[in-house]
């Protein structure tokens, strides 16, 4: 108790703190800054059966610098006005010694999902970095079987409810998921899968603009306007790596080479088709530890088949891919993949990417990739 009254101290005085700093001075319109403050009451939710074990209910804690967009850009009004930030996480872990403790930093954006901003339902979607104090260790912490590095990805995945309480102050409640994992770069790596719901307070820490809307960009209606139609190739490159001390003895490099094409289907999105073609390096170790002979490298080669979607963001963007392996001899992981990948433009053309393959929700690797986009106009 005395832990979170001082975390609840340290969040009321920061809060009151930059509040006061923030009534001097004049207004600066282009930006909305809000701090936020929320509390979790969190439990883990149990993915593996060796997981039992770590069965707690408990506090989680989070502090967020954020900006509420207006319509400064296009895609903020296509998109209703998302709330862009980064959040400091904390939180015990319900207090097992194998697990330690868990600090996270992730960029997030919020995404409203109903047009009333004085009550809103929204998403929010965040990724970073997690730094757990307790990692997995042969004879130190062999109980912690779930992490096996300090250093992990972390993924926040809420719903939240929003009351506009006055001009400047919103209050919320929510509910959601916060992930940690490696992407097997270091195993194990079962991960941990954490359920929470919080409550919390957004303060605007000068007076919000007002939302603009998309006057110079109106509907354009059927045969009105001749506008040019086309599709995109995007080709790119990734490499990744995938610890197996644990079956194998050593790490794996993975090759993948992919190809999107990709139709706008409006401002916000567009759709499409994928082939890729992975090499891992841990298959052959596979097979060849369940006796299976490798006479020929090619065999290794997995090309996959997926269907492509992508969320637009100004020069970021999001891009999901399902799809199905159609061939390779070693395919332990099953035949069905997904891909979630963040992708940023360097030029018009020039993109580099981050993505995460899993097979039915377990983390296979995180591949670090560029790639090159080939535009082609049809009408």
């Amino acid at each position: 108790m005395i832990f979170v009254k001082r975390i609840a101290f340290l969040f009321l005085f920061g809060f009151t703190w930059i509040s006061l700093l923030a009534q001097g001075g004049p207004p600066k319109p282009q930006h909305n800054f809000q701090l936020e403050t929320r509390i979790h009451g969190a439990i883990f939710l149990q993915h593996h059966f060796e997981m039992t074990r770590f069965d707690a209910h408990f506090p989680a804690f989070e502090v967020s610098i954020q900006r509420a967009t207006f319509g400064k850009k296009k895609w903020e009004a296509l998109y209703r006005y998302p709330m862009i930030g980064v959040s400091y996480w904390y939180a015990g872990l319900g207090g097992f010694d194998a697990l330690g403790k868990a600090h996270a930093i992730y960029p997030f954006i919020n995404f409203p999902l109903n047009p009333d901003m004085n009550n809103s339902l929204n998403f929010r979607l965040g990724a970073g970095l997690a730094y757990l104090t307790n990692r997995f260790h042969p004879t130190h912490n062999y109980q912690n079987f779930a992490i096996g590095s300090h250093l992990n990805a972390a993924i926040s995945l809420f719903f939240d409810y929003r009351f506009q309480a006055s001009r400047r102050l919103q209050l919320f409640v929510a509910a959601g998921l916060t992930h940690f994992s490696n992407g097997s770069m270091k195993t194990p790596n079962y991960g941990l899968n954490i359920i929470s719901i919080s409550a919390g307070a957004a303060y605007n820490l000068r007076k919000p603009n007002p939302y603009l809307d998309l006057k110079l960009l109106p509907e354009l209606y059927k045969f009105e306007f001749d506008g040019k139609k086309w599709v995109s190739v995007e080709a790119q490159f990734a490499m990744g790596f995938k610890d197996m001390t644990q079956e194998t003895g050593k790490r794996h490099s993975i090759f993948n080479a992919a190809v999107n094409v990709m139709k706008p289907v409006s401002m916000r999105s567009k759709i499409g088709i994928g082939f890729d073609l992975t090499k891992d390096g841990s298959d052959k170790a596979l097979l060849l530890r369940k006796g299976v002979p490798v006479d020929k490298e090619i065999k290794l080669l997995k090309p996959g088949a997926n269907f492509a979607y992508e969320m637009l963001l100004d020069r970021t963007s999001f891009l999901f891919n399902i799809g199905m392996h159609l061939a390779g001899a070693e395919r332990s992981e099953g035949d069905f993949y997904q891909k979630i990948a963040i992708k940023q433009l360097f030029t018009e053309k020039l993109f580099g990417t981050i993505a995460l393959t899993v097979h039915f929700g377990k983390a296979d690797y995180i591949g670090f990739g560029m790639g090159y986009r080939f535009d082609f106009k049809y009408y």
